[in-house]
């Protein structure tokens, strides 16, 4: 059976798929052939009559993985919208059955996959069909990926208790620093205090990185996530 994370944000913006790409190092370290999937990306952009997912791309390159960029996005969209409006604007409809069938595919290459949603649980992927039924679809524990600053201690707690309360295995929180850090009060208390209120861990405090390359993020990976724990989801 295939392991892995479906990773969550409390937002948009919050740097989803840099935290998907570090768990693809903790688990390749941790002696898993890792592979990463982006199933939605909005905002792409297009080259002739292709749709570039930059993102999807990122995981690729950064976790050494061959064949079609399809298995890793295999649904994209022009408008930086919810799925939702974007397909209703673009005329091309969310196709499960190519998200699903890409996930099969990358199953027979890899036994783990950190697979990244959009946006946060409640985004709309079809009217009635939203990311957190989709994080259902693949059955995978959830990392919710929050931010350090003012207002995410009820924007985690939202997310964290909804996904619980609708019975969702949540593995734990990374609060990620997408952006410089301000050097305030509320980043310096806010990691704690989300610990001390949250039915679940937090995992890491992950720092901004300029510079985005392999090494770099495998470094951050071993000095500020909790290995340990997501080896326990991993291993169990």
């Amino acid at each position: 059976m295939v392991k892995g994370f479906f990773i969550t944000g409390t937002d948009t913006g919050v740097g989803k798929t840099v935290i998907s790409v570090a768990l693809i190092k903790a688990a390749s370290l941790l002696g898993f052939r890792t592979g990463g999937m982006k199933p939605i990306e909005t905002g792409c952009f297009k080259q002739g009559d292709i749709l570039i997912p930059s993102d999807g791309v990122f995981i690729k390159t950064m976790a050494h993985m061959e064949g079609n960029i399809k298995n890793i996005s295999p649904c994209c969209f022009e408008n930086p919208l919810a799925p939702f409006p974007a397909s209703e604007i673009e005329g091309a409809p969310v196709h499960l059955a190519n998200i699903r069938k890409a996930y099969e595919n990358l199953t027979k290459n890899y036994d783990a996959i950190i697979v990244e949603g959009i946006g946060g649980l409640l985004v709309p992927v079809k009217r009635d069909y939203f990311v957190i039924d989709l994080a259902r679809e693949f059955g995978l524990p959830i990392i919710v990926v929050s931010r350090p600053g003012l207002g995410t201690l009820n924007h985690t707690m939202l997310t964290v208790n909804y996904a619980i309360r609708e019975g969702l295995d949540v593995a734990g929180i990374i609060i990620n620093y997408s952006r410089p850090p301000e050097d305030t009060l509320t980043e310096e208390t806010n990691p704690d205090i989300i610990n001390q209120i949250s039915p679940v861990p937090v995992m890491g405090i992950f720092p901004f990185l300029k510079d985005l390359e392999s090494s770099s993020i495998e470094k951050a990976v071993v000095k500020y996530l909790d290995l340990e724990l997501i080896k326990r989801y991993l291993f169990e």
